[in-house]
């Protein structure tokens, strides 16, 4: 049976990524102290934990799938789209470093 990451967990994994050079900087710019936020789709067993924020954007663990995942947001709080990626945070800040994330969703870059 699925249960959900602690807090103390997920403080541990994040902790434990050995972040490049390139994106140390982007992350302290965009982290924030981990939250919970709803998710209506598979978020109901108690919501995902939201770990940074740029624009109308929200980076989150799915401990379901086990990895960070990328959403956009309209209201705080409540993340708009549910993705099942298992990527490790720092392949997402590599993402977005390079601007890949806004390319391939058709925005403009940081």
């Amino acid at each position: 049976m699925w249960t959900p990451i602690t807090l103390t967990e997920l403080n541990k994994l994040i902790k434990q990524e050995e972040f490049d050079s390139s994106v140390t900087q982007l992350w302290e710019l965009i982290k924030i102290e981990p939250e919970k936020w709803e998710e209506t789709e598979f978020g109901n067993e108690g919501g995902f934990w939201a770990v940074a924020i740029f624009g109308k954007n929200v980076i989150w663990y799915n401990d379901i799938e086990e990895g960070f995942n990328i959403s956009p947001y309209k209201i705080y709080g409540k993340i708009d789209y549910y993705y099942c990626n298992q990527d490790e945070l720092k392949h997402v800040l590599m993402n977005l470093h390079s601007h890949k994330f806004f390319k391939r969703n058709g925005a403009e870059g940081l």
